[in-house]
C-alpha cells in the first residue's frame, strides 16, 4: 500500500490527480456560479475521472483515501453555497425555533409582513432564500429542525457561522455512513472498498458538504439501522429508522418492505418474538418515536399546513422529471393544458402499487434482497415524480453499495445536466438536455435490471 511520501516519489501521475482535485474542488467552493453551466459540468466530470482513478486505480491505502475525502470536504468549509439556496430557508426555520416561533405554522412572508420581526439577519435570509420558498410553510421534519436550530444556536449572527456548523454536522454524518456502510459490507461478505464511491464521490461531496442537503443524515441514519436490523437487533433498529424518517420522510416508503424480511427464517436471530409479532412491535417503536418527534409541533393547523407543503412535491412542482414530463406532454396534446394536478394524484397510487409488488412478489428474506427491494421502490418513485432535484439521488447511490446495481452511479455523474435550467435567465429547462440524461439513466437501469437477467450464465 502507498503513503503519501511514496506516492510522490513513485507515482507521480496520482500525486497529480490529488493536486488536480482539490484545485478543481477549490474552484467549485469559490469560484463558480451556478449559472456558468459549461464550467459546471467541466468540472464535474473531471472530479468523476480522477475519483475512478483513486477509487479503482491508485492502490492507496483505504485511510489515506479515507482522509483524502475528508480533505476535499474541508475544501467547502468556509465557502457559501453556491448551488442551491436552500440553505438560507434552513437557517431561516432554526432562527424561527430560537425565537419560540412554531416554523410549521408561519410562512416567511407572513413574519416579514409583520411589523418588528425578531428573526436574526432576517432580510438576508429571506431575500436568499428566494420568492418561491418564501411563499410556502416549511417541509423539513422535525430531527432536521433540530440540526437548523443548532446551527443557529451556536451562529446566530453570521451566516457564514450557521453554514459552518450545518456543514459539520453533515460531514459527520459522511463518516457515520463509511462507518456503519463499511461494517454492513463486511457483514454482508461484499467488498468493503466500495464505500468508497460513496465517499470519494464529487456528487455526494459538492451536493452535501458544498450545497447542504441533509439526505446524507438521513442515509446515515438509515444504513445505521439497516446494519443494526441486521445485528438483530431490531429495536434499535427502529429506534434509528424513526430519526431517519424524521430527518426525511422518504424511508417512509420502505416500511411495507420489511414484512418479508420479519415473516422469515431470518427472525430466529429474535427467538423471544417471531413473524407478524416482531414485525407489529417494529412498526410500533417506529411510529411511536416518528410521532413524538413531531409532538411538540402539533396542532390542526400544523396538520393542514404540512399535508398542504408536501403535496407540493405532486401537484405543483415540476423539476428534471422524466416520465412525468411524457405524461404532461401527452395531457397537452388532448386538452390543450397542464394536467398536472390529475397526474399528481395518479402517481403516488401507481408507487404504492409498485412498493406492493416490491412487498409480496419478491423474497426479501434477506438484508440485501430487502435492500435491492428499497433501491427499486425509491428509483420507480424517482422515474415517476414531478421534481428530482439532484440531491434526492443520493439515497439511491448509498443504497446501490449494497446491491449488484450501478445505475445509481450513473445517475450521480449525468444528473450535472439538470443544472442546465440555471444557465437560462429566465430558469428554463431544455427538455433535450433533459432526455439526454435520463436516455443515459434508463439505459443502464434497463441493462441492469432487465436485460442482463435474461442472458445465458455462460
Amino acid at each position: 500500500m502507498l503513503g503519501l511520501t511514496n506516492l510522490v516519489r513513485y507515482n507521480k501521475t496520482f500525486f497529480l490527480v490529488i493536486i488536480s482535485s482539490i484545485a478543481l474542488y477549490s474552484s467549485f467552493a469559490f469560484d463558480l456560479a451556478r449559472t456558468d453551466f459549461t464550467k459546471l459540468i467541466l468540472l464535474y466530470i473531471a472530479l468523476f475521472v480522477f475519483a475512478y482513478q483513486l477509487v479503482e486505480k491508485s492502490g492507496l491505502n483505504f485511510k489515506f483515501l479515507v482522509g483524502l475525502g475528508l480533505l476535499f470536504r474541508l475544501i467547502f468549509l468556509l465557502a457559501t453555497p453556491n448551488l442551491s439556496q436552500d440553505f438560507y430557508r434552513f437557517i431561516w426555520d432554526g432562527q424561527m425555533l430560537l425565537e419560540g416561533f412554531n416554523p410549521y405554522l408561519y410562512t416567511p412572508d407572513q413574519i416579514m409582513n409583520q411589523a418588528g420581526t425578531k428573526i436574526p439577519l432576517a432580510q438576508e435570509l429571506y431575500t436568499g432564500m428566494g420568492a418561491l420558498s418564501a411563499s410556502h410553510f416549511t417541509n423539513y421534519p422535525p430531527l432536521n429542525q433540530l440540526f437548523f436550530a443548532l446551527a443557529a444556536l451556536f451562529s446566530s449572527k453570521s451566516i457564514l457561522g450557521s453554514v459552518i456548523v450545518m456543514r459539520l454536522i453533515i460531514i459527520a454524518a459522511d463518516f457515520g455512513i463509511l462507518y456503519f456502510g463499511k461494517k454492513l459490507l463486511e457483514a454482508l461478505k461484499l467488498p468493503s472498498e466500495r464505500i468508497l464511491w460513496y465517499f470519494l464521490n464529487p456528487f455526494i461531496v459538492i451536493e452535501l458538504t458544498g450545497n447542504l442537503h441533509f439526505e446524507g443524515v438521513m442515509l446515515c441514519f438509515l444504513i445505521w439501522g439497516l446494519y443494526l436490523l441486521h445485528s438483530g437487533k431490531w429495536q434499535w433498529s427502529a429506534v434509528v429508522f424513526a430519526c431517519s424518517i424524521s430527518t426525511k420522510l422518504i424511508p417512509l416508503m420502505f416500511l411495507p418492505l420489511f414484512f418479508r424480511w420479519f415473516n422469515s427464517d431470518k427472525t430466529k436471530k429474535t427467538p423471544e418474538f417471531e413473524g407478524m409479532t416482531t414485525l407489529i412491535l417494529f412498526y410500533a417503536i417506529i411510529g411511536i418515536i416518528t410521532l413524538l418527534s413531531f409532538l411538540p409541533f402539533f396542532s390542526m393547523e400544523f396538520i393542514v399546513n404540512y399535508s398542504k407543503t408536501v403535496g407540493l412535491w405532486f401537484n405543483d412542482f415540476e423539476f428534471n422529471a422524466s416520465i412525468y414530463y411524457i405524461a404532461r406532454a401527452i395531457g397537452y396534446f388532448i386538452s390543450g393544458y397542464n394536467e398536472i394536478a390529475i397526474i399528481g394524484k395518479i402517481i403516488p397510487v401507481v408507487v404504492l402499487l409498485i412498493i406492493l409488488g416490491l412487498t409480496f412478489l419478491r423474497q426479501n428474506n434477506t438484508l440485501q434482497k430487502l435492500i435491492t427491494s428499497m433501491l427499486l421502490a425509491l428509483a420507480c418513485y424517482l422515474f415517476l415524480s414531478t421534481t428530482v432535484h439532484p440531491w434526492y439521488v443520493v439515497t439511491l447511490v448509498g443504497l446501490s453499495l449494497f446491491t449488484h446495481y450501478r445505475f445509481p452511479l450513473v445517475w450521480s455523474l449525468v444528473i450535472v445536466l439538470s443544472y442546465c435550467a440555471y444557465s437560462d435567465p429566465i430558469y428554463k429547462e431544455n427538455l433535450w438536455i433533459i432526455a439526454l440524461e435520463y436516455s443515459i439513466v434508463f439505459s443502464a437501469f434497463a441493462w441492469e435490471v432487465i436485460l442482463k437477467r435474461k442472458l445465458p450464465v455462460s
